[in-house]
């Protein structure tokens, strides 16, 4: 039976969006309003997740196995709608779409930035789509704005108001090259304030829930000035058509002359309900009838079914269902006449007809307005069993911060920026680039005088303590049942980094008034009772400066590998560029440059001294430290940070040091760090998750040597007994399982190494291949499970890069590498480790049409025909449908 997203083999043709291509002007729907069309609406967001201070997210184990959350999602929902398949009823690939390309869509400017960082291909894949759509529908690109960091609109003060809209427009602008026409409200949360600011920046539409809806009426007329309004207020607001708002203090006149206002669409309530919440995304032919059971029979000349969930529901909440938007997009919405558009390029055809006016203050997540984000409303409770008594305290806290904020910012900004407030809303383009030159035409557009560095760092520091005093107010941190999940603690180490801004650039001390509110913010977990005692244990905790910054360094540089030989050695102008190869360095986002740096060991002791100068590349601010970091052996790290006070104390430190390392004595040693530097130290439990988890590698890598060879031994000195086991099927004892799945994994896990090592070495490499069917045959025999996750990503490497190299720069070797790559892939299915081929399946997919079909048609002679025939079965062993290709050559 075929799938959810699955269309016919034998449809190879291109598919139309529109009837006929005879249609004039006056009845193609995609230049007058004719017809029904279709907008599904994707808000694709995630929460700021980055460490305020190293401006990079740290490794989440909840998102297991991947990084972290955004990782996890991405693979999950995001790159798969770049690369959505349409399958046949073998499950081979005869399409690949680009969702965005047919999507509404607003991607919120924090995960755009995460995206562009982490897979620039699918970040092109967005930007592409929207100027597709663009050329499409007539200059209306799919994607729409979304206010900057998701904050809620209507709790918003107006200048907070302003910011949030101008840095998502700018942010939108510098990345699809063009104005938005609307904007995504952060859970579509309304008043009638945000409109005004929205109108006033130029936002022509939004996208809102019908329940928002109060009354509407047809726009007055010169026969009809004043119609009868009609109450919608229970969701009952006919969806398919666009209405003009006008603003409040406009609405008293009747004259719609010059009224401000802002068009609104509101999506369709139960369809939209139901692709969260049932099973109708899983078959594009029930998601087509549901989306036309919303078509109004009344003989209108033009009707817009729109529908609006979170895009993650594609792929991330409900598994493969990219590919039933893929489907209906391209095959189930054509069939039916449908126009797939979006909301800007409707609006130019069908100009609203009627007007309508909100409820004063509503989102579409919460039936109480905006209490979700501030009141125990009962909305995101665990079942009722917890209560959100800590929303309103933690909300008032974090106003009383902000106004607070708010007046250091304008006493200490009005004397480095000549407008403070218009510095902040233009900051967006130093958060765009942040390179030196971008931040100095910014500075110097803006200063009141010619800064001195001193002066740069602190008007630096001012505008991150308000982007900072702005992420604190991030929705997600009230969404959820208490206050102590992820992403309450988040706003909150917000707002620390906040207050630590303002205390180095006023002095204030703001800190201990904003924990007392805390306190009043009940927690649900008794480990925590309030909000005053998680700041303590979860914020504070968390906090770094530039002294964790050079530990990390400092106990880093005992591993890393690259230390180029000592400079002395070199003639002087070669001395000075190694150098400056060697020591600038980049620790998240601070530049090291380290000065000066020795090593010495003294038998299982190494002891390194080094002289480092530390950069904040947001704020400008640095450091200059010394360090010395003393490796005691196996997990057993003592380091010591100092400021640097010369060149004269640093050579006694490093004389003091080295004197006692003679000794040999560790106590001797860390002794004599402690008089020179202090009691403070650092160990291994100090440095970031990241690089703290590559260092545990890496001493656990001896060990865990020593007991891959003693598993090993153990499988063969037991391999006629597990054999025996197995033959007789009797259950095989644990211990001896255990041993031959390690002891196998850890082969294969070589044998790959060695691949990658050798793969041009054709010799080797088929020597490699054997070894590795050996073991696939091997672990079936012995039911082994071979758990290999870097084996498995090396392979999948290997595979994509052999692709590409047969269909890019084959060298004359055709044969030869058509073959390798082939048994490469078989290699990944016997050993049974579910290698994906996506990568793979999507660069043939790229060439079927544009080289690979054209070499097969014009194919002459056996050699020709033979590379063709060869060709079209490696896109079989890569489940791609080549019939269409077969067929032509009969």
């Amino acid at each position: 039976m075929t799938s959810a997203a699955e269309m016919p083999a034998s449809s190879g043709s291109t598919l139309r969006l529109h009837s006929d291509p005879k249609n004039t002007n006056e009845t193609d729907p995609l230049r007058k309003a004719n017809g029904v069309y279709v907008t599904v609406h994707g808000h694709f967001y995630q929460p700021p997740r980055e460490n305020p201070y190293l401006d990079a997210i740290e490794r989440q184990p909840s998102a297991a196995p991947f990084h972290d959350w955004n990782e996890r999602i991405h693979w999950e929902c995001y790159r798969p709608n770049a690369f959505a398949r349409v399958l046949n009823d073998q499950g081979e690939v005869v399409k690949i779409v680009n969702n965005y390309e047919y999507f509404s869509f607003n991607i919120g400017a924090t995960l755009m930035s995460w995206l562009e960082r982490y897979d620039v291909e699918v970040y092109q894949r967005i930007l592409e789509a929207d100027t597709k759509s663009s050329d499409r529908l007539d200059g209306h690109g799919n994607a729409i704005a979304q206010v900057y960091n998701h904050i809620i609109m209507p709790l918003a003060n107006e200048r907070d108001k302003y910011t949030q809209i101008r840095w998502g427009k700018e942010d939108f602008r510098s990345r699809f090259g063009r104005d938005p026409e609307g904007m995504w409200l952060a859970e579509t949360a309304v008043d009638y304030a945000t409109l005004d600011a929205l109108v006033a920046e130029g936002i022509r539409f939004i996208i809102l829930a019908p329940s928002q809806a109060l009354r509407c009426r047809p726009l007055p007329t010169q026969e009809h000035s004043n119609p009868e309004w009609i109450e919608v207020g229970g969701s009952q607001i006919d969806s398919t058509r666009p209405y003009r708002c006008y603003l409040k203090d406009s609405q008293e006149s009747n004259e719609t002359n010059d009224k401000p206002y802002i068009d609104i669409f509101f999506y369709d309530g139960p369809i939209s309900r139901d692709m969260g919440f049932s099973d109708v995304v899983y078959n594009s032919s029930h998601f087509a009838g549901r989306i036309g059971s919303a078509v109004r029979g009344d003989h209108r000349l033009a009707q817009l079914i729109s529908v609006a969930t979170d895009g993650e529901t594609f792929g991330h909440h409900k598994k493969g269902t990219e590919k039933t938007l893929a489907y209906a997009f391209t095959k189930e919405f054509p069939q039916q006449g449908w126009t797939v558009t979006n909301f800007a390029h409707y609006l130019s055809l069908n100009s609203p007809g009627w007007e309508v006016e909100l409820k004063s203050v509503t989102a579409w997540s919460c039936a109480h307005g905006v209490g979700r984000w501030e009141d125990d409303c009962g909305c995101g409770g665990e079942g009722g069993v917890w209560h959100q008594k800590w929303r309103r305290p933690l909300r008032d806290a974090l106003n009383w911060l902000r106004d607070q904020l708010t007046g250091v910012y304008e006493e200490h900004g009005r004397q480095l920026f000549r407008d403070p407030w218009l510095a902040r809303d233009e900051y967006i383009q130093v958060l765009r680039d942040r390179s030196a030159a971008n931040v100095n035409r910014f500075l110097a557009r803006h200063q009141t005088h010619k800064l001195t560095a001193a002066e740069q760092v602190d008007a630096l520091r001012l505008l991150e303590m308000q982007r900072h005093a702005l992420l604190m107010f991030t929705s997600c941190g009230w969404f959820f049942e208490e206050i102590s999940r992820p992403e309450g603690t988040q706003i909150l180490r917000y707002a620390a980094r906040a207050l630590e801004l303002a205390g180095d650039v006023a002095g204030v001390q703001l800190e201990k008034g904003f924990v007392k509110r805390l306190g009043l913010a009940p927690s649900n977990v008794e480990q925590f009772k309030h909000g005053a005692e998680i700041y303590r244990q979860l914020v504070l905790t968390a906090q770094l400066g530039f002294k964790q910054v050079a530990a990390h360094y400092a106990i880093t540089s005992l591993f890393t590998n690259q230390k180029p030989a000592q400079a002395h050695n070199l003639p002087r102008k070669d001395a000075a560029d190694k150098q400056s190869q060697r020591y600038h360095k980049k620790v998240y986002c601070y530049a090291a440059n380290e000065l000066d740096y020795q090593l010495q060991r003294m038998g299982s002791l190494t002891l390194a001294v080094g002289n480092l100068k530390l950069v904040s590349e947001i704020t400008w601010e640095s450091e200059h430290l010394v360090f010395a970091v003393l490796h005691l052996g196996g997990w057993d790290f003592h380091c010591c940070i100092q400021q640097f006070t010369g060149r004269r104390d640093y050579s006694q430190i490093k004389e003091k040091l080295f004197g006692a390392l003679k000794q040999a004595s560790a106590a001797h040693t860390i002794l004599a760090m402690t008089q020179l530097f202090g009691e403070e130290a650092f160990s291994l439990q100090n440095l970031f998750a990241e690089e703290r988890h590559r260092i545990m590698g890496l001493l656990s890598q001896e060990t865990l040597t020593r007991l891959g060879q003693l598993y090993t031994q153990a499988y063969r000195d037991n391999y006629g007994v597990l054999m025996a086991f197995h033959r007789d099927e009797i259950t095989v004892p644990q211990e001896l399982q255990v041993a031959a799945d390690i002891a196998l994994g850890h082969r294969c896990l070589m044998t790959l190494r060695s691949l990658e090592q050798d793969i041009a070495d054709p010799q080797k490499t088929w020597s490699h291949i054997l070894e590795l069917e050996a073991i696939a045959t091997e672990a079936k025999h012995l039911r082994c499970r071979l758990n290999i996750p870097d084996g498995k990503q090396m392979l999948e490497q290997l595979i994509a890069r052999s692709l590409w190299q047969l269909l890019h720069d084959a060298n004359g070797s055709f044969n030869a590498d058509i073959q390798l790559l082939e048994r490469l892939i078989d290699v990944g299915d016997q050993l049974n480790i579910d290698i994906s081929l996506q990568r793979s399946q999507e660069l043939y997919f790229s060439c079927l049409q544009s080289q690979i079909a054209p070499v097969c048609i014009t194919s002459f002679g056996n050699e020709a025909e033979n590379q063709c025939l060869q060709l079209l079965k490696l896109g079989k062993k890569l489940a791609v449908d080549v019939s269409a290709i077969s067929n032509q050559l009969g």
